[in-house]
């Protein structure tokens, strides 16, 4: 029987076309996302592209999904999981057993910690492991290659359940849709008005005692409020739900035969206005950023708001795109930015990887070339694994494949046993990863074995003499004589006072100053030194310990790292060591904004301050003999802790004294 007019009509309509203008989105998105891990200067907000990566899913998906129920009466769920996963797991697998590979070749020691990663990664659970375990974006220091995994667990999982709750809804009544839009978008607000509310003001240190306002205590973890915001999957269901009410009202055949058919050219002025708005964002917005002397700080431009407008902006492109008169699709979908497009998940799956390799650890900014470097590699892979991993497989042409590398005929024997090598490989290599992985010992990586090995030989001085518990010297005053009491007999009667500390030397500085106690401590100098210090935080340190009455021979300063110090604050600083005899000031080496803006402060105070004397640590750091430096460039490795510590020792004018 022939279809009626009607029902051809509604097949046409359900239609889901190519829209080519999308994949040059993507590559607009993925783009900016390469960029902004490889250097977060060159574009502090290009991670807002995951954001527009999560809008095109949303839209997309609820597309074919509300397409598949007008065809067909129904939604397999079988066969949608079964393309999600013909699309997503030969690349993920291919770039696990790669990784694997090379972390137990060239980063032996950081494969046990990769353990953890790797089985969150297969399960697409990355983003709820990385939260719990508070390894978010903002971390460093780790060799963290599937860090990046965390959104394609949230895009899993919204693969997962989308279909399930679009199947209810279609079978409750299509006539219903536009009102499911609303409710979409509006829950889509609603999420956004939690995240803002639920946003941490102040600043973000390094845990739950030190900055409890950015924290939540679960049991004995703290979870960072910028991480469960960042990467889970209920507050990052913004885009995915304002690209699936789009759908619902937005469908690029229907639009070709409503009101809407000619009005095409005027949607392009709305995707320019929404392209603008995305590279304003990417320009302006980061995840934490310094707010003065006071530490890092939660963005609001991202918290409160700029998830749900980077949302609007990526639907004003859609909403040109989807219409095939606009001329938006058409300069979108050129060749270059439709190849990057297509390719855009491998792009995406294979850099971080490649970046990491290349530097080793989080937090640290590719060079130009490195970046260049970088990507030629990143290209190579993902092209190989475009044409012989992902594609084969998602047209389902691996059998093909495989029956035309056996076929007979001239060559058959040289295709045979280059089939065999193949075969022998993909089982080999994924049995020698796994096995690697599981028998890794865990370590932790250099800068947090240095910091743990450290907390032993640190004191929080003005914690212990501002706490209950603070030693107090007790003092005995006579008993009244006869003469003054003539009637009675008293016993002598006992006070305490306290009575401040004098310390010979007394050093204050931050993660770097911590990884190197044990060596200062066993020199006899007290260290009180905490990851995250800030300048401003150290000077209020010394404030407080002269209002005490603490004394010293000499003081030790290593601060700077972490954040910009005003002259202020080194004159604030000063003040209360005035009474200090030698004051040794170290500058700092990192490759941070602020970091010779502080060192040019601290090396002029000799010129104000005649006792002290600055520790040139950003060129003596340079001399140090051997490995003295971790990745960063900033912590000490086993040799450049001693090496600190007796740089120090010779500033203060100390002999060392061999044992």
């Amino acid at each position: 029987m022939a279809p009626t007019t009607e029902t051809s009509r509604s097949q046409q309509i359900s239609r889901v076309p190519y829209l080519p203008g999308l994949d040059g989105l993507r590559a607009l998105a993925v783009l900016a996302v390469i960029i902004y891990h490889a250097n977060s200067k060159w574009l502090p907000g290009g991670y807002l592209g995951v954001e527009v990566f999560f809008v095109i899913s949303g839209y997309l998906i609820t597309l074919l999904l509300v397409a598949e129920e007008e065809r067909t009466g129904a939604i397999s769920l079988r066969e949608f999981w079964a393309r999600r996963a013909r699309r997503l797991l030969p690349a993920l697998f291919t770039m696990l057993v790669l990784l694997i590979m090379w972390t137990s070749i060239r980063e032996r020691d950081s494969l046990g910690a990769l353990r953890g990663d790797v089985v969150a990664g297969v399960l697409y659970g990355s983003n709820w492991f990385q939260v719990w375990v508070g390894a978010g974006y903002t971390a460093a220091n780790d060799f963290a290659p599937l860090r990046h995994l965390w959104s394609l667990a949230v895009e899993e999982q919204f693969y997962v359940l989308w279909p399930i709750i679009m199947l209810i809804i279609l079978r409750a009544g299509r006539d219903r849709l536009p009102r499911v839009a609303m409710w979409f978008i509006g829950i889509a607000a609603a999420i956004a008005g939690f995240v803002a509310l639920v946003m941490p003001t102040g600043r973000i240190g390094e845990s739950c005692t030190t900055t409890p306002n950015a924290f939540w205590e679960v049991g004995d973890r703290c979870i960072s409020k910028v991480d469960f915001l960042y990467l889970s999957t209920p507050t990052r269901a913004t885009g995915l739900l304002l690209g699936a009410a789009l759908a619902i009202v937005w469908r690029p055949y229907a639009l070709l035969r409503g009101p809407m058919k000619r009005k095409g050219p005027m949607m392009d002025p709305v995707a320019i206005i929404g392209l603008i708005l995305l590279g304003f964002l990417m320009w302006k917005v980061h995840i934490v950023h310094l707010v003065g002397e006071d530490g890092l700080h939660a963005d609001p431009w991202l918290f409160r708001g700029g998830l749900f407008l980077t949302g609007i902006a990526t639907l004003m492109v859609i909403s040109a795109v989807a219409h095939q008169k606009a001329f938006t699709g058409r300069v979108l979908g050129n060749v270059v930015l439709r190849t990057i497009g297509e390719r855009s998940y491998g792009l995406y799956l294979y850099h971080w990887p490649v970046f990491q390799a290349l530097r080793h650890e989080t937090g640290i900014a590719l060079k130009l070339h490195e970046f260049i470097a970088a990507m030629l590699v990143t290209a190579a892979i993902t092209e190989f694994s475009y044409r012989y991993v992902e594609l084969p497989i998602r047209e389902r042409r691996l059998r093909e494949s495989v029956q035309a590398l056996l076929r007979s005929g001239p060559g058959a024997l040289r295709r045979r046993g280059s089939f065999g090598v193949i075969i022998s490989c993909s089982i080999a290599l994924p049995v020698f990863a796994a096995f690697s992985l599981v028998t890794a010992e865990y370590k932790a990586n250099d800068v947090q074995a240095s910091l743990d090995a450290g907390a032993g030989s640190v004191t929080d001085v003005l914690g212990a003499l501002t706490s209950s518990t603070t030693p107090l010297v007790p003092e005995t005053t006579a008993a009244p004589t006869a003469s003054d009491v003539p009637t009675t007999t008293a016993a002598p009667t006992t006070t305490t006072t306290f009575v401040p500390p004098h310390y010979d030397v007394f050093a204050l500085g931050d993660s770097v100053m911590k990884g190197a106690a044990p060596a200062l401590a066993g020199l006899g100098v007290v260290v009180d030194a905490v990851q995250d210090r800030q300048g401003k935080m150290g000077a209020d340190i010394f404030v407080q310990l002269k209002e005490l009455g603490v004394t010293m021979d000499a003081v030790v300063v290593h601060l700077g790292t972490n954040g910009p110090m005003s002259q202020e604050t080194l004159d604030t600083m000063m003040q209360a060591l005035s009474d200090v005899p030698q004051v040794v000031m170290l500058t700092g080496k990192a490759n941070r904004d602020w970091t010779e803006a502080n060192n040019e402060k601290i090396r002029s105070l000799p010129a104000t301050y005649s006792n002290v004397i600055v520790l040139d640590w950003q060129l003596v750091a340079t001399l140090c003999p051997g490995s003295c430096l971790t990745a960063d460039g900033i912590h000490l490795e086993r040799e450049g802790i001693t090496y600190y510590a007796e740089e120090i020792w010779k500033a203060l004018g100390r002999e060392i004294v061999s044992n």
